[in-house]
């Protein structure tokens, strides 16, 4: 048993708990990190990173098919999906080895363990009692189960899981249409796979602006995606031969499902209840500054609440220690952190709904559809639209929502509009590139006021 005495202890090391503990060591404060698993959380080694490699193995599949339409004979693609699996696994170890180098080279103390508060400034680690004047929770969030669905790692799946596949399921049940289950769906259809994709809510993606759920959900039913909302299941049942379901009255069978329905703040075995913080439904209360409710504790990222996106987290822990060495950095704003779906077609938006801001006054919404786009027919990629919503009176930009080729790469112009507080006037008078997919944008800008030009 060893004793250790930093400025900042890290608990956790995904996005926002490494990107603090950096943050941290630039200010010159002496830094600890603890982490029980693999560096770079959920986040690098089983969600973010990993997925996106899958899915670009998905787009690339894709594009082989389409090919015929540019002229160009590659015949029927193929695919070796434990090489897809593998190389996801080779990208998210590599990036994982990649945060260790920048502990070294930031000079922070990495522990390896569970950490445990023996009080409000004392952390065990494993084996290291670990002193600290200000500690910052970073655990993440895991994936909720339903009460009567248990995850078996055969053919009920959790994203985990689905990442690693042993067998490629002919008939496939994703239970949850959130951007998790609609990537799975996504990737699993290119692969051959029959999806049914089942959302309790009326609409997929339920967090994302109704018009662009609804395109989203005709792309996938065009594609062979049998997608249900307003459903549940209500029972599913599993057997050496396969899964049987029971959703609205009815049953069917599958080889596989995959459970997707939400995540809870990690938060259960850290002591907390010890010294005086409390989960509130799985998440933990914080302030502005990312304190919760006892002095030198803080947290950030998904356990402290949602959206649970990888760059809130890493936007939160420089919040965090920035407010610890008094520099007041200015508080989240959450309407403003852009969130991206890499679907086929990709999804992203940052922002009011229409619904959200209509309710707040009178708006301006300008559309503009990809099939419009030089650049989109050019390379046979047409589907999708782009649209933007703004204040009336003041035309302050109040929220874009994207769906179409590109998207989750262009969200960041509107996110720095936003940030900005641009107004109509200022992206209007903006000169984009021709021919690029980003004039699309402009064009929605314009069209909100009445004065698109190619459409």
């Amino acid at each position: 048993m060893t004793e250790q005495n930093v400025d900042i202890l890290v608990i956790g090391g995904g996005p926002g708990g490494y990107t603090a503990a950096i943050r941290a060591a630039q200010l010159g404060f002496e830094v600890g990190l603890a982490e029980r698993d693999e560096l770079g959380g959920v986040c690098l080694n089983w969600g973010c990173i990993p997925t996106k490699s899958l899915l670009h193995a998905a787009d690339v599949i894709r594009q082989a098919d389409d090919a015929a339409e540019l002229g160009l004979d590659l015949g029927k693609p193929k695919f070796n999906l434990k090489k897809m699996v593998k190389r996801s696994r080779d990208v998210a170890a590599q990036l994982s080895g990649g945060i260790g180098h920048l502990m070294r080279k930031n000079a922070i103390r990495v522990f390896k363990g569970d950490a445990v508060f023996t009080n409000k400034n004392t952390v065990q680690v494993g084996d290291e009692t670990i002193s600290a004047d200000n500690v910052i929770i970073a655990t993440g969030a895991a994936a909720k189960n339903l009460p009567h669905i248990a995850v078996d790692g055969e053919r009920i799946w959790n994203a985990r899981d689905a990442m690693t596949p042993g067998f490629l399921p002919s008939k496939l049940l994703i239970i949850g249409a959130g951007a998790i289950g609609v990537e799975f769906a996504s990737f699993y259809n290119t692969l051959g796979a029959e999806v049914t994709l089942v959302e309790v809510m009326d609409q997929i993606l339920p967090s994302e602006d109704t018009e662009i759920a609804e395109l989203a959900k005709q792309s996938f039913a065009g594609q062979g995606i049998e997608v249900r909302t307003g459903s549940s299941v209500d029972e599913l049942k599993s057997s050496k031969s396969g899964l049987t379901a029971t959703i609205g009255g009815e049953k069917l069978k599958f080889d596989a499902a995959i459970l997707s329905v939400g995540v809870s703040g990690n938060t259960e075995g850290l002591g907390l209840p010890g010294i005086g913080i409390v989960a509130d439904r799985g998440f933990l209360s914080v302030d502005d500054q990312q304190m919760t409710s006892v002095p030198g504790v803080y947290a950030i990222g998904d356990v402290a609440g949602v959206p649970c996106l990888a760059h809130k987290a890493s936007h939160e822990g420089a919040i965090a220690v920035e407010s610890i060495a008094g520099l007041c950095p200015h508080p989240i704003n959450k309407a403003r952190i852009p969130g991206c779906t890499y679907s086929h077609p990709q999804i992203a938006s940052i922002g009011l709904t229409e619904q959200d801001a209509a309710e707040c006054g009178e708006i301006r919404v300008g559309r503009f559809p990809m099939i419009a786009n030089g650049k989109a027919v050019a390379i046979n990629d047409t589907e999708g639209m782009i649209k933007t919503v703004f204040d009336a009176e003041t035309g302050e930009l109040l929220g874009a929502h994207m769906i179409g080729p590109g998207v989750t790469e262009m969200i960041q112009g509107f996110a720095v509009a936003i940030g900005l507080e641009t107004t109509e006037r200022e992206l209007m008078d903006t000169i984009f590139p021709h021919p690029t997919l980003s004039e699309a944008m402009h064009e929605s800008v314009l069209s909100a006021y009445d004065r698109a030009l190619n459409f």
